[in-house]
């Protein structure tokens, strides 16, 4: 025999005395199937055993023969990943899950999306849709009432369960403001039966706005108290400050003059003279002590 045919020969045979066990149960691994794990040959019995995936589904080991698929650290075989509802097959589809159960995308729509306020029909998860005051509308379907256009993410108002646009508001209902002339479309004071902005509604002596404070009129134009005192009421003839008469604070009027019910004393002893005789000296009011020795 040659040297070459007595080399190969040996070299042969050293292979053939070298094991290939498995590196958990020892067993050879000579002639079947096995799997390298962290480079350590494994038996499939002992890699099934030791590092296989547990199905959410059937509870049992995901072999080396099935497809393991895995969401959020959960696996599945291949024929247990499926709808919890319609049972339909999820693989290589588009689907949600609700309270840790895997849903086509159907089916989670038809049990937890949003009902269209206006068609009545499901708004699809991913689809843009618009909500106010608890109800939610598709995109295309959140239309003014009475020009039928898209509101979008402008400004509308809502009225009697319907939404408008806010152009469309103010030609239907809208009051027109007597001073400007132009829609009220929140707010707003009614004065002599008239509509007023808030911001149009002002004093006519000082034109400070009004609303929310107390006022009154002379010839039909409103004025603040403190100019309505200053240009018309009544000047008190003791303090000189206007007698504004108004709210019913009470007064006193003699021979053309008046006084403020606090105002109303002795020029000398200060009683009041209010409900008592009196005496007058020039501009003086005096009480009937006072005045005995005039």
């Amino acid at each position: 025999m040659m040297e070459s045919q007595i080399l190969q020969k040996e070299l042969f045979e050293s292979k053939m005395a070298e094991r290939y066990d498995c590196h958990y149960c020892k067993e050879s691994l000579f002639g079947k199937k096995y799997v390298l794990h962290d480079e350590n040959p494994y038996c499939v019995k002992c890699y099934e055993s030791l590092y296989s995936n547990t199905c959410e589904e059937c509870k049992k080991p995901i072999g080396c023969n099935s497809r393991d698929l895995s969401f959020k650290d959960r696996h599945w075989h291949d024929d247990c990943f499926h709808c919890f509802k319609c049972h339909r097959s999820l693989v290589d589809k588009p689907f949600s899950t609700k309270d840790e159960q895997l849903l086509c995308t159907e089916c989670y729509s038809n049990e937890y999306s949003s009902k269209c306020f206006e068609c009545k029909k499901t708004i699809m998860p991913g689809s843009r849709k618009m909500e106010h005051k608890g109800n939610s509308w598709h995109e295309t379907c959140f239309t003014c009432q009475r020009c039928q256009q898209p509101i979008g993410t402008k400004s509308f108002i809502p009225k009697d369960n319907n939404n408008y646009c806010v152009p469309c508001y103010e030609k239907q209902f809208a009051l027109q403001c007597v001073h400007c002339k132009k829609p009220i479309t929140t707010g707003g004071v009614t004065y002599h039966d008239q509509p007023w902005h808030k911001d149009c509604f002002l004093c006519t002596g000082c034109k400070q706005q009004l609303s929310g404070q107390r006022f009154t009129s002379r010839d039909d134009f409103p004025y603040c108290l403190n100019c309505f005192c200053n240009l018309y009421a009544k000047k008190c003839a003791a303090c000189t400050t206007p007698i504004s008469g108004l709210g019913g604070s009470k007064y006193i009027s003699f021979e053309e003059r008046q006084w403020h019910n606090d105002c109303f004393n002795c020029k000398k002893c200060l009683v009041s003279l209010v409900g008592r005789g009196f005496l007058t000296e020039r501009d003086d009011i005096l009480c009937p002590d006072c005045g005995k020795d005039i």
